[in-house]
């Protein structure tokens, strides 16, 4: 006998995926969001909602890190709590595929390790910490190079 594991994410869709025709990132914003809060469900999280009025100052972040070559380069710029980042991946399609799933697989720390900010524990599973944390609202952001390289930011508010 086999035993199969389902996980059930349930979520409230809303039509902030139709809000804007002329965004070209409406799409991948949408799975960005239900790719974390799919996450987040798996532990027992609630779920964010998506903060539409932050987003372009998000894609805004990406491009200025993108040019400077620094992650997390414009990290504060926008209010946001935390950040998670995907510099230079190769598609748009990838960010929820490849990097948010490796940032997920980052786990979280060993039960009893202190993690306070620029420790050993955020610098190993720090993904996976802005992805569980007490937050209300994300947004995601993105920007694509002349090289057509994709930089993906994440930001958080609580």
């Amino acid at each position: 006998a086999h035993s199969i594991n389902l996980f059930v994410y349930a979520y409230t869709d809303t039509m902030d995926f139709w809000i804007d025709a002329s965004d070209p990132y409406t799409e991948y914003r949408q799975q960005c969001m239900h790719r974390i809060n799919y996450y987040r469900s798996l532990v027992g999280e609630k779920m964010l909602t998506r903060n539409l009025t932050k987003e372009a100052c998000v894609d805004s972040q990406c491009q200025s890190d993108a040019a400077s070559g620094a992650a997390h380069g414009a990290f504060g710029k926008c209010g946001e709590s935390a950040q998670d980042e995907c510099p230079g991946w190769g598609s748009l399609s990838s960010i929820g595929i490849g990097c948010l799933q490796q940032m997920w697989d980052e786990g979280p720390p060993p039960a009893g390790t202190p993690c306070a900010g620029g420790t050993a524990c955020y610098q190993q599973h720090g993904h996976y910490i802005n992805m569980t944390g007490s937050y209300s609202s994300m947004a995601c952001g993105f920007y694509v190079g002349a090289a057509g390289k994709v930089q993906a930011i994440q930001n958080f508010w609580r």
